[in-house]
């Protein structure tokens, strides 16, 4: 696989639950280095996309690749390539912070697995907090160690599945600012969200996930070109990406104004 071609390729991806059509024909590819974001709201099809991907289901139809790799007929060299976040952080509150790191770079025979737990210890600015017990860490601090954890063994390809999911706004920041972190060490990362401004804030390119498929694809600066930019007298109003969003799918909100 050559450093140009994606590292994520997806093409008709079709997944069926029973009577429930999930994916219908699902078409993307993501750069490599960059942060693909696939926006859609609950029951979309985010999370059974990335379980594909990841090799923890099989589609029904279509083909995806990581990193060259057939996920139907290469799942050992996807898992070797990959790794995964779920929406809720995977560490051991007993432990310490450099404990989980540790345990785990043991567990995938690393060599010298201490100073691999302190450097993700610093770069994910946890060093202050290595030997205290997981229990005590905040919620952006939980998900930024499950994130560091995830990085051990330096997969090329990361999956953060909801990774903000039930964060205050100042632990979401802290994880968008790793996010950010990665992609600029060249790894590539593949987002799911339902938070439209995590979507503008970390994403090079949005998906928008709707009914099992794609509907719309591209920059943010390209989504937000499909609006015309709204004009009162000498005032310019930008769209944001959540006026693209409800123009695309649709305006599900209530009569309250709140959103299902």
């Amino acid at each position: 696989m050559t450093e140009q071609s994606p590292a994520i390729q997806v093409q008709g991806l079709e997944k069926s639950y029973r009577e429930l059509q999930v994916l219908r024909g699902v078409d993307f590819e993501v750069a490599r280095g960059s942060i693909f974001a696939l926006l859609g709201s609950n029951g979309a099809g985010k999370t059974t996309v990335v379980k594909i991907l990841s090799t923890l289901l099989k589609a029904d139809a279509g083909t995806a690749s990581v990193d060259g790799f057939d996920v139907a007929t290469q799942s050992d060299d996807v898992r070797e390539s990959i790794s995964l976040t779920g929406q809720f952080a995977a560490v051991d509150e007993i432990l310490s912070g450099r404990e989980n790191l540790v345990l785990i770079a043991r567990l995938r025979h690393l060599k010298d697995p201490a100073k691999i737990a302190d450097d993700l210890l610093e770069r994910f600015s946890l060093t202050d907090a290595a030997a205290r017990k997981v229990a005590t860490y905040s919620g952006g601090m939980r998900r930024r160690l499950d994130i560091a954890m995830s990085l051990i063994g330096s997969p090329p390809v990361i999956f953060l599945d909801e990774p903000t999911t039930g964060l205050d706004p100042e632990a979401r920041l802290e994880v968008w600012n790793s996010v950010k972190e990665l992609a600029g060490k060249g790894t590539t990362v593949l987002l799911t969200t339902q938070y439209l401004d995590e979507a503008e804030q970390l994403a090079d390119r949005i998906a928008i996930l709707h009914q099992g498929r794609i509907i719309v694809n591209g920059t943010l600066a390209e989504l937000k070109q499909l609006l015309p930019p709204a004009k009162v007298e000498y005032v310019e109003k930008q769209p944001t990406l959540e006026d693209v969003f409800f123009a695309i799918v649709g305006d599900d909100r209530t009569t309250t104004g709140e959103r299902q």
